[in-house]
């Protein structure tokens, strides 16, 4: 055994722990600062965002039965394009029996019409009537004060009594010919709800049966033919064209750069390069990235929403990660 003197023992050094820490310590923070340099690469404008879409929801005004689906999800369709098909039985035979109220109303305007047309001419016989009787009175009458038994007064009373009996004629024509005319506002009034209630069954059955507002592409199909659907529950689920959006975070210290109308540049895994995003929006109140600490240290945290309406719609999918940059140049490749 040898002894704490011996000179192969003495012969080993011993590595200071104090080394050791200060050596793992300098290669921690390499690592740290490879990291950062690699996650910083970038540049100071390159931001990563993501891709969202403002989804428009197809339902029926009115519940039924859906007869069919003319489209599939993930389908691009054409502004315009059928979607789908509720029965329209129910809404068909509304719309039936308005045309008969509506056949029914206009036929009895019609008859009303003639009736008012004979109320006018029986108006028209006794007011004449009455004027030529109420002559012949005043005929008489005078010729009798003028000279006095010169006129028999049967006469003149028969006279007065046709007079009276044309009167009463005229007032009877007038007031069947305001009855007449009552009918027909009411017939014409019947009339027009009907049409009202024909127009509101065929916009109902062309609800029904709604197509496209606009070119997109399916994101959802959420019921089966054969299904009852409830009214005004979304049956078809389209991210338009014109919809589509990314939507990324600037700080506060570059959000004066990104103003609506600025274009900026986008990329993502597996798109076609030149890419571009025209910015429409900036939020006008920012958010703190976590950790949240509100103070002066901690400003560079503080960020703004952004969204960019992009050239190429169609090449993006709502939720796809994306890389946005102030110039082509600036994105990382690929």
């Amino acid at each position: 055994m040898a002894e704490p003197n011996d000179p192969g023992r003495r012969g080993r050094r011993r590595i200071p722990i104090r080394a050791i820490a200060v050596v793992a310590g300098l290669a921690v923070f390499g690592i740290a600062l490879m990291l950062y340099l690699k996650s910083h690469g970038r540049g100071a404008d390159v931001f990563t965002g993501y891709v969202v879409s403002d989804d428009i929801y197809m339902a029926s005004p009115v519940a039924g039965t859906l007869a069919g689906v003319a489209v599939r999800r993930g389908q691009r369709i054409a502004a315009g394009a059928p979607l789908f098909r509720v029965d329209p039985t129910v809404r068909a035979a509304q719309a039936d029996q308005a045309r008969a109220t509506i056949a029914a109303g206009q036929a009895q305007v019609e008859q009303q019409q003639s009736g008012l047309d004979r109320a006018r001419a029986d108006l028209a016989a006794a007011q004449a009537d009455a004027d030529r009787y109420g002559a012949q009175v005043r005929r008489l009458t005078a010729a009798q004060r003028e000279k006095p038994g010169s006129v028999v007064q049967l006469e003149i009373d028969q006279a007065r009594a046709s007079h009276d009996g044309a009167l009463r004629r005229r007032d009877a024509s007038r007031a069947q010919l305001g009855a007449a005319a009552a009918a027909i506002s009411a017939a014409r009034a019947q009339v027009g709800q009907a049409q009202a209630g024909l127009v509101s069954a065929q916009r109902q059955l062309a609800d029904l049966s709604p197509v496209a507002p606009g070119a997109g592409r399916v994101e959802d199909v959420m019921f089966k033919p054969g299904e009852s659907v409830p009214a005004n529950v979304p049956v078809i689920a389209i991210v338009p064209d014109g919809q589509v959006k990314v939507r990324f975070y600037v700080p506060q210290s570059l959000v004066n750069g990104y103003r609506p109308g600025r274009k900026v540049a986008i990329g993502c895994d597996g798109c076609r390069a030149g890419m571009t995003a025209v910015v429409d929006f900036v939020a006008s109140r920012p958010e703190y990235t976590p950790p949240v600490i509100y103070s002066l240290d901690a400003r560079y945290r503080l960020v703004f929403l952004v969204e960019a309406i992009p050239s190429l719609p169609r090449e993006l999918v709502p939720g796809q990660p994306i890389d946005v940059a102030a110039a082509a140049g600036d994105l990382p490749g690929r």
